[in-house]
């Protein structure tokens, strides 16, 4: 069942909004439908996530540098394994 929503909103967010949908190909509501159904599945499913004790004592084992690139690292070790 759809229900009317009334929002207020600045009306250049509103601007803003409406050529998105329009080069997306969406209406202004199903857009902000989808958002508001992302971040309320989101938070509901967090909630049903449990961490293993096995998986809570290895987390922070490893120490990597704070600016590690780990999709690079991962391809370099590709490339050098499949040479």
């Amino acid at each position: 069942m759809d229900t009317k929503l009334t929002l207020r909103l600045d009306d250049s967010v509103i601007e803003r909004a409406k050529v998105y949908a329009r080069n997306h190909k969406v209406s202004l509501s199903k857009m902000i439908e989808t958002y508001l159904d992302s971040l309320t599945t989101q938070k509901h499913q967090a909630k049903n996530i449990i961490i293993t004790p096995l998986v809570e004592s290895l987390s922070g084992v490893i120490d990597a540098p704070e600016d590690l690139d780990y999709k690079n690292e991962y391809r370099d070790y590709l490339e050098k394994k499949y040479q």
